[in-house]
């Protein structure tokens, strides 16, 4: 999506074909001029979903088609794509994990796939080109990484934006904000998550906890925040399109995911230069910044709870440099797009 946002869209647009009919970026996606298609689940209806791909393809002449994808079986879909007519196949590793064990099982045993059948490959990271096109990706230049860019301007610390989202939201100044950005499953570790609030919010009852984003386990969440008393201390924000203005309103970013290929979000945050603290099983590659602090899944919800009060040591009121920092490093929208213009659209597909 952010690639869509920020491309040529009169030399280049993009369509998406997705599987669920409620899609946050539906409307976003037809204002700019962009389709929307609607396959089966693949899961429930391979065959169907693969037709359905290819018959796509075919009716609308994609002469590209690329595939985000978390597991090797992903890459039948490219293969239903080719059917169609398409000649360039790229492929983005978008993870470092597929989840279940079962499922990183069926990842490992077909994934030989994204090894032969895409003819563009490219990860966010290291750690998530290797877990799909394998060992060494990199260094034999099969695999290209791609920075997830961003809007550094947009991302620019405000201490005005930060004083007008507390407002809103009806939070203190003086109260300590630990935020959180992603989707309530069971990669991103919310239960975890909570407990480690929990054991801050002892020792410090002037915090309070933000969640932002949509999922199947947000319930379950709910349900252990008012065990633990906390209703009044975490607040659910659901999907939102004000990010930056949040990450500015926060103290610390809290994020103990299971597994990441390159987190977005904790790109954002370091952009603002707010402190993070993210587990150790992400990829080292996101630590662009000296904000980023690593810690243990096998340490306790109170030693996260003690390394989050250490960072608070860390915030000030001089994050605005850090936006500069992010640019320099790569990170810049513009670029990005500039980069992934020339992957895919490169005169070496042989294709117009």
């Amino acid at each position: 999506m952010k690639m869509f946002r920020n491309i040529d869209r009169k030399q280049y647009m993009m369509d998406f074909c997705v599987v669920s009919k409620e899609n946050y970026y539906e409307e976003e996606i037809k204002q700019l001029g962009g389709k929307m298609f609607y396959i089966p689940l693949k899961s429930k209806h391979p065959v169907k979903s693969f037709n359905a791909i290819r018959r796509i393809v075919k009716e609308n002449n994609y002469n590209y088609v690329i595939r985000v994808n978390e597991h090797s079986l992903s890459t039948i879909d490219l293969l239903a794509a080719k059917s169609g007519g398409a000649k360039v196949l790229a492929m983005r590793s978008s993870n470092a994990s597929s989840g279940s064990k079962m499922s990183v099982f069926l990842h490992k045993m077909f994934i030989f796939l994204p090894k032969i059948i895409p003819n563009v490959k490219f990860a966010p990271s290291k750690l998530a080109a290797e877990y799909t096109f394998g060992k060494n990706c990199i260094e034999n230049n099969n695999t290209m990484l791609l920075n997830n860019g961003l809007d550094t301007k947009k991302f620019t610390y405000s201490v005005n934006e930060r004083y007008k989202i507390r407002k809103q939201l009806g939070i203190e100044e003086e109260k300590i904000v630990i935020g959180h950005i992603g989707r309530f499953n069971t990669q991103k570790n919310h239960e975890f998550l909570i407990d480690i609030f929990n054991e801050f919010h002892k020792r410090n009852s002037n915090s309070i906890l933000v969640l932002v984003g949509k999922g199947n386990l947000e319930d379950k969440i709910k349900d252990k925040v008012k065990k633990l008393g906390l209703a009044n201390d975490v607040l659910f924000l659901g999907v939102r399109k004000d990010i930056p203005e949040l990450l500015c309103a926060f103290d610390i970013f809290l994020f103990p995911s299971f597994y990441e290929g390159m987190p977005n979000t904790v790109i954002e945050a370091q952009t603002t230069g707010l402190p993070c603290l993210i587990s150790d099983s992400i990829t080292q590659e996101a630590k662009i910044t000296d904000k980023v602090n690593y810690a243990s899944l096998n340490e306790t919800a109170l030693i996260w709870s003690n390394k989050c009060l250490n960072l608070l040591s860390q915030n000030s009121f001089n994050r605005k440099e850090y936006s500069i920092i992010m640019k320099n490093k790569g990170y810049e929208m513009s670029d990005c797009v500039k980069k992934f213009v020339e992957l895919v659209f490169n005169e070496r597909n042989n294709t117009k």
